[in-house]
């Protein structure tokens, strides 16, 4: 398969119901995310991707074991807007809405550190997990209108798996990067 994969969230109760499905599809999603397949997941399936999500309720939701990841819900929610840098994209503008508090493992790394929010959790300073070309983020609020970076990385990641190598062309991103200096001055 020669795509991008993007995949949202959705309440707890949403990642109950869809969670046999992922579980039995999350051996071919493991196996495109080692063969470099770009996938960008968001919020729930962020933390379903993970080994599990142990909701407030104490119920374990089993997740597909791909982000060395575990998360844990809790009765705060996570809500506002976010900046996290990243050594790769630079800020990454978004807005956050959870009550998952995501632990990061050693195979995983964060998408950045927060300068503006919550993130991860309330014990560090990451947002979202990488391995390889995936991308976990509880980062909302059109996420890839907002950085490029991000969404340029994904398409080339695509372009590279189906024709070997990819030539960027500087395009003029005058209203992106007004929007991105209006979305940064946003408090929380």
């Amino acid at each position: 398969m020669k795509s991008i994969l993007l995949l949202g969230g959705g309440q707890d109760s949403g990642q109950n119901k869809i969670k046999q499905d992922l579980l039995i599809i999350g051996p071919k999603l493991r196996d495109l995310a080692e063969k470099g397949t770009p996938m960008l997941v968001i919020c729930g399936l962020y933390q379903l991707f993970g080994k599990f999500f142990k909701t407030s309720d104490g119920e374990t939701i089993e997740g597909i074991d791909l982000l060395d990841t575990e998360t844990y819900g809790k009765s705060e929610r996570l809500i506002g807007n976010i900046i996290t840098r990243s050594e790769q994209f630079g800020d990454i503008i978004g807005y956050e809405n959870h009550s998952g508090q995501t632990m990061l493992g050693h195979n995983v790394s964060a998408l950045g550190r927060v300068r503006l929010g919550a993130g991860n959790n309330t014990v560090d300073v990451s947002e979202g997990a990488r391995y390889k070309n995936v991308i976990g983020s509880y980062l909302h609020g059109s996420l890839l209108p907002k950085n490029p970076a991000i969404t340029d990385f994904l398409i080339q990641q695509a372009v590279v798996n189906k024709y070997g190598n990819f030539t960027k062309t500087k395009i003029k991103d005058t209203y992106v990067e007004l929007a991105r200096k209006t979305a940064l001055k946003r408090p929380r």
